[in-house]
């Protein structure tokens, strides 16, 4: 199921309605069953167990065992905050948008984009280039342009064109830069 909503309320919702889901179907097969209670018969031969020894003082007495959904719940809710990722509060969230958005204005122009080393063109090289041209320190190409340059050779009457007459030049147009 993919979210689409831009609500962080919906998101977390979803989240933590998944997270539950997971949660309760990796429970296993079935749930644990306690002993049927004994109904006041008891073997004529049997005694009374002895009393159960106490525990030290210094260990706390440990939480006897109740299998069933209201304590599976109550161990998700205990496990939920390592789960989940801290809440932050507004002014952080300010901070950590105002770090991600930085000043940055569009430009325009047209610079070729150098051959790479796999042979494809190195556009971000060119939208650098662009951008220090208007005195900003890096770019990121917003479009690009594409344009076959030829050879004199093909303009011929009669000649067959080669596959080397002509090549595809790739240049940006525009691009976002930064300082």
């Amino acid at each position: 199921m993919m979210v689409r909503s831009g609500n962080p309320a919906v998101r977390l919702g979803t989240l933590t309605s998944a997270v539950l889901l997971l949660l309760l179907g990796a429970g296993g097969t079935g749930w644990p069953q306690s002993t049927p209670p004994a109904l006041g018969l008891q073997e004529q031969g049997s005694q009374a167990a002895p009393p159960p020894s106490t525990p030290a003082p210094s260990a706390p007495p440990a939480r006897e065992e109740n299998p069933g959904l209201i304590n599976e719940m109550g161990k998700l809710f205990d496990r939920l905050p390592s789960i989940l990722p801290p809440i932050k509060s507004p002014s952080e969230t300010m901070n950590d948008l105002s770090r991600l958005a930085k000043p940055s204005s569009m430009v325009s122009g047209r610079v070729a984009c150098p051959a790479s080393s796999n042979g494809g063109p190195d556009c971000k090289l060119a939208a650098d280039q662009l951008c220090q041209s208007k005195g900003y320190r890096e770019g990121k190409s917003l479009n690009a342009d594409a344009a076959e340059k030829c050879s004199a050779r093909v303009l011929i009457p009669g000649r067959q064109r080669k596959p080397d007459d002509c090549r595809t030049d790739t240049f940006v147009t525009s691009a976002l830069c930064q300082n």
